[in-house]
């Protein structure tokens, strides 16, 4: 980012039209801009939600959403053995076998299935980390409310597909794990 430095116009060279110049140094902000636009995308997620929550569920066309979130970020609730097998992040697939979805001020919890069994999940927006629509190739990804712990290993409830753009395998107790790269196409 470039700042500009501007002279009072007594101090600049003679026959100069320029009374400023750029240099690469940004100064420090006195204002949040990250914080404020990241709790701004957070609000598009819940907005999206909120519309399939109105239209009763519904994803309309083709549209399927990867959300990844902390799963030890304060306020999110998932049964005990999902939090033992992802300790740091997981990413949950809304597509076709999904139920109660509610979107409330500031979080949203639905109903999913992994291993047959049925979840609930409460979770925070402030938790989420990655948002993906991959039938329009829309994505947001966040800042880690929490310092960043890599494997990003990722769960998919039972029923749902993946498209191109994720990794399937299969893990030890058989169910399906997605490791998905929310970076730019090649």
């Amino acid at each position: 980012m470039w700042r500009r430095t501007c002279l009072p116009l007594d101090q600049n060279p003679p026959n100069s039209h320029l009374a400023c110049n750029m240099s690469d140094q940004t100064p420090d902000s006195l204002i949040p801009y990250d914080e404020i636009v990241q709790t701004a995308l957070r609000a598009v997620v819940g907005r999206v939600l909120g519309e399939v929550e109105a239209a009763g569920g519904a994803l309309p066309g083709e549209h399927h959403f990867y959300i990844t979130f902390k799963t030890g970020a304060p306020g999110v609730h998932i049964r005990k053995d999902l939090r033992e097998r992802f300790p740091d992040e997981m990413t949950i697939v809304l597509q076709n076998k999904f139920w109660d979805l509610k979107v409330e001020e500031g979080l949203f919890s639905v109903g999913l299935s992994f291993n047959q069994r049925p979840a609930e999940l409460i979770i925070p927006l402030a938790a989420i980390t990655a948002f993906v629509d991959p039938a329009v190739d829309f994505g947001l990804q966040f800042q880690a409310a929490e310092v960043d712990v890599t494997p990003n290993l990722s769960a998919v409830s039972d029923g749902e597909e993946t498209d191109g753009g994720a990794a399937v395998a299969t893990s030890e107790d058989g169910s399906n794990v997605v490791t998905v790269d929310f970076g730019k196409k090649k």
